[in-house]
């Protein structure tokens, strides 16, 4: 007995010595779960606070500037400078429009000056005649302006939807002429009290107006006719599919939508149902992947519009870095709407050549009494194997087949940006990348590459204007694509453009010995060409923007660029460590270059298979050993470890730019 009331006694003294432990340990996870439900909602900040100088970071890029926190606690990227300076050029074209048609004229900071210096003297007399007459009219005839940082009571109202730091929001109250109010809206409540904060420092309270809520809601509840915007951009990070359903409701008869999709794998090709889940297309990898990006957003665009009676008109369309850029317009038709189906298209691809074919999924055609009657279209429009070298095709899209830009209103922002280039940053890559818009074919869907073409028959690849010249000799249009640099656009039929690559051939021979049997160039050299192309060098065939050097495709703006990681609330600051770990990292999957004196001492180390046959023609500058094969040379290795090095043959035009297929 002596012995159980012993360690009863134990128990009872551990349990009361454990119990403040206890109470201690439990009072600090409570206080711990506060402390991470508060930093989610953006009510306290993670660990120690600082002072605000050293948390936060000023950035001024346009007429904004602009303070972000160093901490990755609100999304920003600089490299989207050139998406914000053609965003507020589009934008000042649509409200001079708009407005336009309402008496108002808008005054562009700058444009004023330079207009002056394009003013021919001989009309010099009849603008102070004018003048004067302007000067006699009553103060309530004279015509209604609207400029920079002030309330246009008919202007522009404005949404920005996924605003972060409101940069984009401040530019345009700074910058676009003709608006009513802006309003920045993002769920975070560390953005909107950033936007707060930005608001004020740029003085532009009476334009701007913060708000909190998901951006899906709030376009929802400006559904009616008499709540909607003028103006919804969506620059989300990632997909904008949530949120398309929501937008195309809430813009405005004729209104303008800008949305902006970064997630450029998905719109590749490499997850199709990840794409259809999002989109409602289907994305092949393709070497116009970036068009068909493009089309198949608009179609997207183009479906949830349909819904409501409704239906997109796109004014320009960019792929530009590592996201692609849309800015269209939504009117309300119904007989507009029935139209929509023939504006789509399935795309055939071949999986050998590349070759592809369109499929309209209706067909518009003209009645009696001037109607218009839609039907089902008739297809398809390819054989079970591909023509030209029998493989078989992969199906995509739905996608927008119809022209992606409207070449007016391109115009009219590419004339004012050429005017006034002193206003944004970006402006000569504005200017080029809008000249080769202007330059494409605007009826003519996706494109194919030099690369593309010369590697499928194993030849070296033509310049690109013996090619294009090829093109325009025989009588069809082509022109360049801004979402790619080696584009070939061009109405020629595809056989029309292997006869081409098959005369091309014909003067830089590859070795016919070398190709499968079942290969597409096989299949493709192994037919005479009906065409005979002349690569003879035309004037045309250098586009206007190749000519006068315009910046058309973007280098690497800054190191390490491309997308940001997610903005998350309590996020810690990118130190260097970090950035030398990123470094540290890149290219890890890579094999390193192996050094030419290594790769040269290892060839030596292996017979010379022409030597022995005594074929070959290069004597001591020979790669491979040329002297008697000894036990050594071959014990260790055999000539199959050795990779194929590019100058084994002959120098001059015939070599080719591909490796053979065995």
């Amino acid at each position: 007995m002596s012995g159980a009331r012993i360690v009863l006694w134990l128990n009872l003294t551990l349990r009361s010595a454990c119990s403040p432990c206890r109470a201690r340990f439990m009072e600090g996870q409570a206080q711990g779960l506060a402390d991470s439900t508060a930093m989610e909602n953006g009510t306290v900040s993670c660990g120690e606070k600082r002072p605000p100088e050293a948390q936060e970071t000023t950035v001024t890029e346009g007429a904004a500037k602009i303070a972000f926190p160093s901490a990755n606690e609100v999304f920003y990227n600089p490299v989207q400078e050139f998406n914000r300076d053609l965003t507020c050029a589009v934008i000042t074209e649509f409200a001079r429009i708009q407005l336009g048609a309402k008496g108002i004229q808008i005054k562009v900071p700058g444009e004023k000056d330079v207009q002056k210096v394009v003013v021919d003297l001989a009309e010099q007399e009849e603008d102070k005649a004018e003048f004067k007459e302007d000067a006699n009219m009553a103060p309530g005839d004279q015509p209604q302006t609207a400029a920079v940082g002030e309330i246009c009571e008919e202007g522009l109202h404005v949404l920005e939807g996924l605003a972060a730091s409101g940069l984009r929001s401040i530019r345009f109250a700074q910058e676009v002429p003709g608006l009513r109010c802006v309003v920045a809206n993002d769920a975070s409540a560390q953005a909107v009290n950033l936007i707060r904060h930005n608001v004020q420092l740029n003085k532009v309270t009476h334009l701007v107006q913060p708000s909190q809520a998901d951006a899906r809601m709030l376009m929802y509840q400006h559904q009616r006719v008499t709540k909607r915007f003028d103006v919804i951009d969506l620059d989300p990070y990632g997909s904008p599919a949530p949120f398309l359903d929501a937008a195309v409701q809430a813009v405005s008869e004729g209104g303008l939508l800008c949305v902006t999709c970064t997630d450029m794998a998905v719109l590749a090709g490499n997850s199709g149902e990840t794409c259809y889940s999002k989109y409602g297309a289907m994305a092949i990898k393709s070497r116009a992947c970036h068009e068909m990006a493009l089309r198949i957003v608009l179609h997207s665009l183009d479906l949830r519009a349909n819904c409501y009676q409704r239906f997109v008109v796109p004014l320009l369309s960019i792929s530009a870095d590592f996201y692609v850029r849309v800015f269209v317009r939504v009117f309300t038709g119904q007989a507009k709407v029935k139209a929509s189906a023939s504006k789509q298209a399935l795309v055939f691809q071949c999986v050998g050549c590349g070759t592809f074919h369109l499929q309209r999924l209706g067909k518009a055609s003209e009645a009696s009494g001037g109607r218009v009657k839609f039907s089902a279209a008739c297809g398809p429009p390819v054989a079970p194997e591909c023509e030209h070298c029998g493989q078989r095709h992969q199906l995509g899209g739905p996608l927008w087949a119809e022209p992606i830009h409207d070449l007016d209103f391109v115009g009219r922002v590419l004339e004012a940006v050429s005017a006034n280039p002193s206003r944004f940053h970006t402006s000569e890559r504005i200017r080029g990348v809008l000249s080769v818009v202007t330059e494409e074919l605007q009826d003519v869907p996706l494109y194919y590459t030099l690369d593309q073409l010369s590697s499928t028959i194993h030849c070296s690849t033509p310049s690109l204007l013996q090619l294009r010249s090829a093109l325009l000799h025989a009588g069809f249009r082509v022109s360049l694509s801004h979402a790619c640099k080696n584009a070939v656009k061009t109405d020629a039929p595809t056989s029309a453009l292997w006869d081409i690559m098959r005369c091309w051939e014909k003067e830089y021979p590859v070795k016919r010995e070398r190709l499968s049997e079942t290969s597409p160039a096989f299949r493709i050299l192994s037919v005479e060409p009906r065409l005979q192309a002349n690569f003879t060098i035309r004037d045309d065939a250098n586009p206007t923007s190749r000519q006068r050097g315009l910046k058309r495709f973007q280098a690497n703006p800054e190191a390490n660029w491309g997308p940001r990681p997610r903005a998350r609330p309590g996020a810690k600051t990118v130190g260097k460590a970090m950035e030398d770990r990123r470094r540290l990292l890149q290219n890890k999957r890579k094999e390193p270059a192996e050094d030419p004196a290594q790769q040269a001492a290892r060839l030596k180390a292996f017979p010379c298979k022409r030597f022995k046959e005594g074929t070959c023609q290069r004597g001591d500058q020979c790669c491979y050993s040329h002297s008697p094969q000894t036990p050594k040379a071959t014990a260790g290795a055999t000539p199959t470890d050795c990779p194929q090095m590019p100058n084994q043959n002959p120098p001059g035009p015939r070599a080719t730019a591909g490796s053979g297929v065995d």
